[in-house]
């Protein structure tokens, strides 16, 4: 299934730069995938602009990475972003991009590295798809991740919502 919108660059790594190559826009599909779906939540998670997340996260539903999911708040309806199928197929990028920056970038401040731990086994392995420690494919649903910045504990990547089509 192909949700995302067609773009006149004929070379895909150029299609996928123009619409992931925004700024905060990884950013707000890692979120995603970790399972950040309210705009406020978005916001204060990132501290990004509320104009530039509302274009950021308009242009992902167009494209098909993310849905606009609707939930009650009281008497108001309001609208969550769940990850689509699409969005989920961005963790090799993110994966790659977590190896890239403990490789070749440093924090300002030392910190312990981001690890993905297979829950199936509960051993850190390497971002990829087969577990360094137990040597099984790890499926999506048993991958969390530790940001030590942030806690210690690790989070369960989100699932992506199914559309019906």
């Amino acid at each position: 299934m192909t949700t995302a919108r067609q773009v006149s660059v004929p070379c895909p790594i150029g299609r996928a730069a123009g619409l992931l190559g925004e700024r905060w826009t990884l950013l707000i599909l890692r979120n995603a995938n970790l399972g950040t779906t309210r705009f406020d939540a978005f916001r204060a998670e990132l501290g990004i602009a509320d104009n530039i997340l509302s274009n950021r996260l308009a242009r992902l539903v167009e494209a098909g990475v993310l849905m606009r999911v609707p939930y009650h708040d009281g008497g108001r309806t309001r609208q969550e972003y769940r990850l689509t199928t699409a969005g989920a197929e961005v963790l090799p990028v993110l994966h790659a991009l977590a190896v890239w920056g403990e490789e070749h970038t440093k924090p300002a401040e030392p910190t312990g590295s981001m690890q993905v731990i297979h829950q199936r086994c509960g051993q850190v392995t390497t971002p990829g798809r087969v577990c360094d420690g137990c040597g099984e494919l790890v499926r999506r649903e048993e991958e969390a991740w530790v940001r030590p910045w942030l806690s210690p504990d690790p989070i369960i990547l989100a699932s992506p919502v199914t559309t019906g089509t």
